[in-house]
């Protein structure tokens, strides 16, 4: 059987990037029904999922599965901890070792104002070997600080 893993490192952000505004988003609403192992819930503009992720820091087991609104909606009565609120900004980023997506999140509420970006990769060599912009910041990829569902409880 072939089990889903998610390779990903995660960044602080050192300054925003340039023509942010030019970039696609989604705004992102998300709660944890469970943090050890992670079950999520996330509303991604009217995209609905339930996320199970195993345990880990750059790579782990994620399995997603499909929610409706409703469903998203009674569980997101029963979320231990803050919802958290952010937007996530789409942009694309090529270098001589291939082309990527960098997911970076502008969080919003009580958690303003944090600034993290994450890029997923196919292997743990790709993302060993990823070389980041020049605006990202200190690498928090072995930091479970900067869990989305640590910072849920925080």
């Amino acid at each position: 059987m072939n089990i889903p893993m998610e390779i990903e490192r995660k960044y602080l952000i050192a300054r925003l990037p340039d023509h942010l505004e030019q970039y696609e988003y989604k705004e992102i609403e998300q709660g944890y029904l469970n943090t050890d192992p992670v079950v999520r819930i996330r509303r991604s503009n009217e995209k609905y999922t339930l996320t199970y992720k195993g345990s880990g820091l750059m790579t782990r087991e994620e399995y997603n599965l499909p929610l409706n609104k409703e469903s998203f909606y009674h569980l997101r009565g029963k979320v231990d901890g803050r919802i958290i609120k952010k937007r996530r900004y789409l942009i694309p980023y090529r270098t001589s070792a291939g082309e990527y997506l960098i997911e970076f999140d502008v969080f919003d509420g009580d958690l303003k104002p944090l600034l993290l970006a994450e890029v997923e990769f196919e292997t743990e060599e790709a993302a060993n070997s990823f070389v980041p912009p020049d605006w990202f910041g200190e690498d928090v990829t072995f930091s479970t600080t900067y869990h989305n569902s640590t910072l849920s409880k925080l």
